[in-house]
């Protein structure tokens, strides 16, 4: 006779995060915000590309749609930016919409290519200083963007985007069951319309579409010709849109003290221009602006990045009519607030309490980017000045401190990193005539880095042994032993 066991209760399904009620009117009202500010950004990026306002707008749906699935960091937002615009401009101007539409294909390829090599691990060597650089000139750059909407219009304007500001501010202080931009965004749109106030609106920015992109491949002859016009512009569009979206990522995991996945954002930024490019867009990369709109409205999981999108699409094919009359002076207030909350202000109080090299590398980060527009350049100039200044402190702390042996022998014991640039003057404090026969260099307190360490200790070998002296090197870490053994001797390090 056999007993019955139990039947085993059945594992309870977890339900995702944004299926809450709660959760999901917040991302809901947060990809709304975020794709009434995508509008009036994709229009202007698309005029700086030199391409039809459709691209760009065609492009922001695509990449947020795409990203919303394959990125590694939930609630950032891909759209077309005005660092991608400024890279394919001049591609654009010599061959034309199609060769732009190739590039963006390929360089959706090196973006996966780059991702699956693992160049998101290059983020770790990237500074503090030169990450809240790049966040202090982000915010100006948005701030300065705004300007050219608060000149030579009509004074109503200017009192429209304060009422704004104040709702944005003065909302949370009652509630934040609505995301105060959209309230704003609302509210001023309401006012012209019924009070007939004349104002520029998004109407004025350029044509809406009133169709879905096609699907197709660019109409370019596949030859190498193609390939050699195309692939600087596919390279830079990958390293650039790579690089500012890594740091938006980044940004968002210290913002909201989650962390994400670098890798699949790399590849998933990839696959996304790949996406935009099928579909005829201009290509994209993170934008930091919206992202922080988003997450500001508290936005956390995909559905804001995909709702995002997807309202970008419905806005300007179904109620282009209700969006075309919003007036550019409540998306101005929206993105000036952005400015304010993304800019470190902590960063001035405590300028000059931080090291000198800290608030170098920060401030050449800054003038960098605010000098080329390009977010890329200045975090590449800011990190090698980083690198230069660190190697200039840290050459500094290597010491050399001689003593006589009881046995008659010199010892020197050197301390520190031994490196290209520490070890420039180590050959100068030896006394090489006036040691005794037998001299021991001691580096158990030192670290051999490179090559140049193992020259310079083969050269001051040399110097000894030219006046028939031994020279003893011990204290060599098992690491550190090695890189001398199998180097020693073939560098050249002597006379």
């Amino acid at each position: 006779m056999t007993t019955a066991l139990p039947a085993l209760p059945r594992p309870a399904l977890r339900r995702p995060t944004w299926l809450s009620p709660r959760v999901a009117r917040t991302e809901v009202l947060a990809g709304l915000v975020v794709a009434l500010a995508l509008i009036p950004e994709a229009i202007s990026f698309s005029i700086i590309a030199g391409v039809d306002p459709r691209v760009g707008l065609f492009a922001s749906f695509t990449m947020a749609v795409t990203i919303a699935f394959t990125g590694g960091r939930p609630a950032m937002i891909s759209a077309a930016t005005g660092a991608v615009a400024l890279v394919i401009a001049p591609l654009v101007a010599s061959h034309g919409l199609q060769y732009l539409i190739a590039a963006v294909l390929l360089g959706g390829v090196f973006q996966v290519a780059l991702g699956l090599l693992g160049v998101a691990r290059v983020m770790r060597f990237v500074p503090r200083s030169v990450m809240v650089g790049f966040v202090n000139a982000l915010a100006i750059l948005i701030f300065t963007a705004q300007l050219p909407q608060l000149v030579d219009v009509p004074w109503a304007v200017y009192p429209l985007a304060a009422a704004g500001l104040v709702i944005i501010f003065g909302l949370p202080r009652l509630t934040t069951a609505v995301p105060a931009p959209l309230v704003a965004i609302v509210v001023l749109t309401v006012l012209t319309v019924t009070a007939g106030i004349t104002v520029p609106t998004v109407g004025d920015e350029g044509e809406l579409p009133d169709s879905l992109p096609g699907l197709g491949l660019p109409d370019v002859p596949f030859t190498t010709d193609t390939l050699r016009v195309i692939a600087p512009y596919a390279l830079a569009i990958a390293l650039v849109g790579l690089m500012e979206s890594l740091m938006t990522a980044k940004l968002v995991d210290e913002v909201t003290d989650t962390s994400s996945s670098k890798t699949r954002e790399s590849v998933g930024q990839g696959v996304a221009n790949l996406v935009t490019g099928f579909f005829g867009g201009m290509g994209g990369c993170a934008m930091i602006g919206q992202t922080m709109i988003n997450v500001r409205s508290g936005a956390r999981t995909r559905l804001s990045t995909f709702l995002a999108g997807v309202f970008l699409l419905v806005l300007v094919l179904v109620l282009s009519p209700v969006v075309a009359v919003i007036p550019m002076a409540a998306l101005v207030a929206v993105m000036v607030f952005v400015s304010i909350v993304t800019f470190d202000w902590h960063s001035l109080r405590t300028l000059r309490r931080m090291p000198y090299s800290e608030s170098a590398v920060m401030l050449v980060t800054v003038a960098v980017v605010l000098a080329t527009s390009n977010l890329a350049i200045g975090v590449a100039v800011g990190v090698l000045v980083a690198c230069v200044l660190f190697a200039r402190r840290v050459a500094h702390l290597v010491t050399v401190t001689p003593s006589d042996e009881p046995d008659g022998s010199r010892r020197y014991v050197v301390s520190g990193a031994l490196f290209f640039a520490s070890t420039n003057d180590l050959v100068g404090q030896f006394d090489y005539a006036g040691d005794p026969g037998r001299v021991v260099v001691d580096l158990s307190g030192a670290h051999v880095w490179d090559a140049s360490s193992v020259a310079v200790l083969d050269a001051i070998e040399h110097k000894y042994a030219t006046r028939g002296k031994a020279v003893e090197i011990t204290g060599l870490t098992e690491v550190t032993g090695h890189y001398h053994q199998r180097l020693a001797g073939q560098l050249g390090g002597g006379e």
